[in-house]
């Protein structure tokens, strides 16, 4: 049988062909879009999207998809893009690659970024660290950007959160000198796990910092905030 390629979450093979179970840090949701989410897609798909079977073709180069050479930046989970059409136009001298594996999201992120003004997002819907291990080289990262990723809280589910060793040794392994591991979440047992992780981490330095002001509060944040959760932002930088 024919292996299915490795970006597809949740479509990992043995050796043997048989299924692979997978402990991935995020679930994927309906994929039905509303109107608005539809005239995005329709719109900007074709142009800002990145096909997943494209980055299983030989030779495939993310400096080809933006249609240039600059420093890259990727952000993990942009949820429905809030912040990454602010963030990208901020930055028109970066390449943002945007993961997200929910479709309405990426859909309602198109309208954000062409409302920004940013031409220089592109999106893709393959597993994250699947994304960091084979289409970034190492020292190849400006910055990374994971804003309130799923705090997976109950105990038995923890080993699902992205934040883990291997991943902050993977990040550090990408980043170019200097460059920066942005975080935030309002989930403080989550907060706290994610301190101790990358202060365990020799290649990082870093720590809670004030809030990054260049980051817009999202409707997903200002629900935190009304329920009284606490916003904890990060920054750890590759020493």
């Amino acid at each position: 049988m024919s292996q299915v390629p490795p970006a597809r979450p949740h479509q990992k093979l043995t050796e043997d062909g048989r299924r692979m179970r997978e402990v991935l840090s995020y679930s994927r949701r309906g994929s039905r879009f509303t109107p608005r989410q539809q005239e995005a897609w329709d719109a900007h798909a074709e142009a800002w999207v990145v096909p997943d079977e494209a980055i299983d073709r030989p030779g495939f180069d993310l400096a080809e998809v933006f249609g240039r050479s600059a420093p890259l930046v990727v952000e993990i989970g942009c949820g429905v893009g809030e912040a990454t059409g602010v963030l990208a136009a901020a930055r028109p001298d970066c390449n943002v690659l945007a993961l997200e594996v929910w479709l309405p999201g990426v859909a309602a992120s198109l309208a954000e970024v062409a409302a920004a003004g940013a031409q220089n997002v592109r999106f893709c819907s393959v597993d994250a660290v699947w994304s960091l291990q084979h289409l970034v080289p190492a020292g190849g990262l400006e910055e990374l950007w994971t804003f309130f990723p799923d705090p997976w809280p109950k105990a038995r589910h923890h080993k699902r959160r992205l934040v883990q060793p291997d991943f902050a040794a993977l990040v550090a392994s990408r980043l170019r000198p200097g460059g920066a591991w942005r975080l935030a979440t309002d989930w403080a047992p989550y907060a706290e796990h994610m301190q101790a992780v990358l202060d365990a981490e020799p290649a990082l330095e870093g720590g809670v910092v004030e809030r990054w002001a260049e980051r817009p509060v999202t409707k997903f944040e200002r629900k935190g905030l009304e329920v009284g959760r606490e916003i904890t932002d990060l920054l750890y930088r590759r020493v």
